[in-house]
């Protein structure tokens, strides 16, 4: 169905996995397409209540494929056409993705995992702000996310100087949500997705809208927009199971409806 994405789904959790390791997963037009499609697909699916995006090798992706750079020098065309739609189909999804930052995000790659709602790093991944090391600006949202997971002065510091960020540093400045040492790797995502994929989804969508309004409103807005989320979650079925379980003192078994 892809060309150059894994996708599968298990355990309610569909994973998408950039695979074009001998070129360390480096974005084309149609491996943006392919992300695209498979978030799209993911976000549609019954049966999906978490998404995982990771890397086939060893890297997370090192960014655009420069292979042929040169040949189109219209970059935004390039931006609105391949990596636009792509990041956007990411923010228009309610359920909840983790970036799996398995090795290096560099450039675009950095700017899909920044995209995503959590990210766990390898002990062996890195970040990188390659743009200026070509001469180019930070793209496909990353200097609209950046900010605002880290602060304006960080952000600046890693756009401006692009220096690599190791995955404790990356911890430790709130880009990653958690370190995860490589022989634990493949066992400490899947738990983090089943978590992820367990939970009541309809409420992590509203979570997760209400969020990036949050950022453009007032308050009275914010609080009539609570009013109106804690509407819709009251009435869903998640909703009455969590109550259910917690008067009779189990645990809730949540079906995302």
């Amino acid at each position: 169905m892809f060309e150059f994405v894994e996708y599968e789904t298990h355990n309610n959790i569909a994973w998408i996995t950039l695979n074009r390791p001998d070129k360390l997963n480096a974005f084309t037009a149609q491996l943006n397409k392919d992300v695209e499609l498979a978030v799209k697909q993911a976000s549609k699916a019954e049966n999906v209540r978490c998404l995982v995006i990771t890397g086939k090798g060893r890297a997370f992706s090192s960014g655009q494929d420069l292979e042929g750079v040169l040949e189109n020098m219209d970059h935004g065309e390039v931006l609105r056409k391949n990596y636009n739609p792509m990041v956007k189909a990411i923010d228009h999804c309610e359920k909840p993705i983790i970036a799996a930052v398995n090795g290096v995000a560099a450039g675009a790659g950095l700017s899909l995992a920044l995209a995503c709602d959590f990210r766990l790093l390898s002990d062996k991944a890195s970040f990188i702000q390659a743009f200026i090391h070509v001469g180019l600006v930070p793209d496909a949202g990353n200097l609209y996310y950046l900010p605002r997971l880290i602060g304006q002065a960080k952000a600046l510091e890693l756009a401006i100087l692009g220096e690599k960020i190791s995955a404790q540093e990356a911890k430790e400045i709130g880009l990653a949500t958690k370190v995860i040492p490589q022989e634990q790797w493949s066992d400490e995502i899947t738990m983090f997705a089943e978590k992820l994929a367990a939970m009541p989804t309809k409420a992590i969508g509203l979570i997760k809208k209400n969020i990036k309004k949050s950022w453009n409103s007032t308050l009275a807005e914010s609080l009539e927009r609570d009013a109106q989320s804690q509407r819709v979650a009251g009435l869903t079925s998640d909703h009455i199971e969590g109550v259910t379980a917690f008067l009779e003192k189990r645990k809730p078994f949540f079906q995302g409806k």
